[in-house]
């Protein structure tokens, strides 16, 4: 081996490493590769930058700007408003309907946005079934990932992977070239999904009350503040009582029997109550103050946490988002948001403690005591998705027809061959905001700019593996062990290889990992690489295993309050159903 393919291996081992770590961000990860590469001169400068231009990148920034375009007009919102009018009280009839639903939406806009606007929807529903919403949850991601793999459009792997094969000379995927075979995926997963899983699926999350759920009996108080207290005149902003102390004050009442005021800027007074969060330890301290009296303790519910304007959310990190790794002290809830983190899910575990220097991570479950009329600026933001139902700005639901008239150009426009699908998405995000269904701002805030990032190095290590000899020497290895027994063989090792590191690391990288080293095999075997092709593809999206394999899962993890191995105990037979049956399937409907 030569000394670039050498460092291509060690590009390969470093990237795998620092991907399923969670101390670099993916994106960041994905600039150390393409630095490294062109800064060792294995990529040309023209070749490193290629990423950012590669049709696949530009696309994929397209489709979260078209989603985004659909969500501020209200499109999903009115189709989540359904799921109780069909179910009409039946659980089989709701989760049936939903599954149906999700998989549409998911094979034409990006099904995180979707997934975005079902929780709440479906926590919500849960309540009135009277049944956990973990029995919702999972299936809810479970389908959008059903109907993501049945057009090129329903996730970022598909048209990643097509415009790999067109730059090696092949014909690009067409948009409803993976219909058929996903819709029997979708078919045989929903009904293992409906029959099989969903009596697996524990009832982890039970009842409406988040003050219970997330354990918070302990760390609530009341505080009356006496005729002598230094603090009264002070401002809850600038209030010393707090001060060295694991405390919030979250509402001030000016006596027992009149509305919670929000103003944080309003002077205390004698006779205040003031309602805390803080630590067990905390608050025996201020027990040994004399100018303050704690109330008796008592079992809090959300209605107290709820009156006047306040309002308790559950609010979820996003995957992939900016905020990732910042810590909720400098994320800064009550000046961004005008909320107080309360407690914190993570993995199911729960912290209500020293909240301040916990570090977000995707899927982490935020509970916020928030001003309701600020509740729609975190529903905007798209570092979080809210697991609760609040009433949030209007939507544009007068550009409703226009924003579905839109997609509906694009994907016909693509699916005739009129435009490249590149070409059809650039032109609809300009008609979205050209006809007001989303603004500039909105339309560069729906973009993660992360996948692009992500997108945009590890395209550039897929061509050096391909300039090194590096996807020659992986696919060789490959055809050694299987080539013997055939191509199909060797198809069933990709979806497997494919399924397992999308587990692992993104399902864009694996793809973009994977698909140099197909259609080396395919050149190598003398068949045709679109099979080969097609199984990294389907087993790229369909990662049902872990919470972490794909973005849907990991939005789904906190507010199901599921544990690792409820993922791990439902979805490893679905992927095993599933790989035997693209192993047969696939060959035959695109032959070697």
């Amino acid at each position: 081996m030569s000394i670039e393919t050498i460092i291509v291996f060690a590009l390969l081992v470093v990237a795998m490493v620092l991907f399923m770590s969670d101390r670099v961000s993916f994106d960041v990860t994905a600039l150390i590769i393409l630095s490294t590469l062109m800064l060792t001169g294995i990529v040309s400068p023209q070749e490193g930058i290629s990423g950012f231009s590669n049709a696949a990148t530009v696309t994929i920034g397209a489709m979260f700007v078209l989603s985004e375009g659909l969500r501020r007009t209200g499109v999903l919102r009115h189709l989540s408003d359904l799921f109780a009018d069909v179910g009409g009280g039946s659980f089989s009839l709701t989760v049936g309907f939903m599954m149906v639903v999700i998989g549409v939406v998911s094979a034409f806009i990006n099904n995180t946005a979707a997934v975005a606007i079902f929780i709440p929807v479906v926590i919500g529903l849960s309540n009135q079934l009277g049944v956990s919403a973990s029995k919702l949850l999972m299936p809810l991601s479970f389908a959008s990932m059903f109907g993501g793999v049945c057009t090129l459009i329903g996730t970022s792997t598909n048209i990643l992977v097509s415009s790999i094969a067109e730059s090696h000379g092949a014909e690009p995927f067409g948009m409803f070239e993976f219909t058929a075979l996903g819709l029997i995926f979708a078919a045989v997963g929903g009904a293992y999904t409906f029959f099989v899983g969903i009596p697996m699926i524990p009832s982890r999350r039970m009842g409406k009350d988040l003050t219970s759920d997330y354990e918070m009996q302990e760390y609530l108080t009341d505080v009356v503040l006496s005729e002598e207290s230094p603090h009264v005149g002070e401002t809850v902003e600038e209030s010393a009582l707090t001060k060295d102390l694991d405390l919030d004050i979250l509402q001030v009442f000016r006596s027992s029997r009149e509305p919670v005021q929000r103003d944080r800027e309003a002077p205390l007074e004698a006779g205040n109550v003031l309602r805390v969060r803080g630590g067990v330890q905390e608050i025996e301290k201020m027990l040994e103050r004399e100018d303050i009296t704690l109330r008796p303790a008592r079992d809090w519910y959300d209605v107290d946490l709820e009156g006047g304007p306040d309002k308790l959310v559950e609010a979820v990190a996003a995957p992939d988002s900016a905020l990732e790794s910042e810590s909720i002290g400098d994320v800064d809830f009550p000046d961004r948001f005008g909320a107080v983190p309360l407690a914190i899910r993570r993995h199911g575990t729960l912290q209500q403690e020293h909240l301040e220097e916990v570090r977000l991570s995707g899927g982490d479950s935020v509970l916020l005591n928030i001003d309701e009329e600020r509740a729609s600026e975190i529903e905007r933001d798209p570092s979080f998705v809210l697991a609760t139902e609040v009433e949030v700005e209007q939507y544009r639901e007068k550009r409703t027809p226009i924003a579905l008239t839109i997609l509906a150009t694009v994907v016909l426009l693509a699916a005739f061959d009129i435009t490249p699908i590149v070409v059809s998405a650039i032109a609809g995000c300009v008609a979205m905001v050209l006809t007001g269904c989303i603004t500039t701002e909105e339309a560069y805030q729906a973009i993660n700019w992360k996948i692009i990032f992500l997108l945009a190095g590890v395209i550039p290590l897929g061509t050096a593996m391909e300039n090194t000899g590096a996807a020659g020497i992986l696919s060789a290895t490959l055809i050694d062990t299987l080539g013997p027994i055939g191509p199909t063989a060797v198809l069933s090792g990709f979806f497997f290889l494919s399924m397992m590191l999308t587990n692992i690391i993104s399902n864009q990288a694996t793809a973009a990992l994977l698909a140099p080293i197909a259609l080396q095999a395919a050149e190598s075997l003398g068949v045709d690489s679109r099979p080969l092709l097609m199984a990294i593809t389907y087993a790229a999206s369909l990662s049902f295993m872990t919470p972490v394999g794909y973005q849907t899962n990991t939005m789904i993890y906190g507010p199901g309050q599921y544990k690792f191995t409820d993922f791990t105990k439902v979805g490893t037979p679905l992927n095993i159903l599933l790989w035997i049956l693209a192993t047969f399937l696939i060959p035959w409907i695109w032959p070697f």
